[in-house]
């Protein structure tokens, strides 16, 4: 059960940075999450993406995370530790997430707005030019978050 409770956690823990996350980012280019994704929601309303993205996009990132977690934390002779035990460190995962996908959301605006980096086929005649600094901007944190988080 103490097993479970750490999947739990981390799943709940990743759910709510990817709606933050989200939160953010579909109010800098809906477009990511109305273009670039599936429209599966139905709706170009950014906090509802938001959610829906933040929800759908890390739940399962969650379960990789916790299930490797849960079995460190509770398999052989060391002791053992619970979901509480593990509540800092995990938010430490999450704040050092978030830094470094602001870092790299910062790093793609420099590059795209100086023409470093391009969009590119199929993407840059669907998302319209005004908004390709902010779409790789987005892409640069959303690529950052999941690197962090495997």
């Amino acid at each position: 059960m103490k097993s479970l409770s750490i999947i739990g956690m981390s799943i709940l823990a990743c759910v709510i940075y990817g709606i933050i996350h989200d939160q953010i980012t579909a109010r800098l280019c809906v477009e990511y999450f109305t273009i670039f994704h599936a429209p599966i929601f139905g709706t170009n309303d950014p906090t509802l993406l938001g959610i829906g993205w933040g929800i759908l996009a890390t739940w399962w990132v969650g379960l990789f995370l916790g299930v490797p977690l849960a079995v460190v934390s509770r398999a052989g002779k060391l002791p053992k530790r619970s979901a509480a035990d593990l509540t800092r460190p995990l938010a430490t995962l999450m704040v050092i997430a978030a830094c470094i996908a602001t870092t790299a959301g910062v790093f793609g605006f420099v590059a795209s707005s100086n023409g470093w980096i391009r969009m590119v086929e199929p993407w840059a005649s669907r998302i319209p030019p005004e908004k390709h600094v902010l779409f790789l901007t987005d892409l640069w944190a959303h690529n950052a978050s999941y690197g962090v988080g495997f």
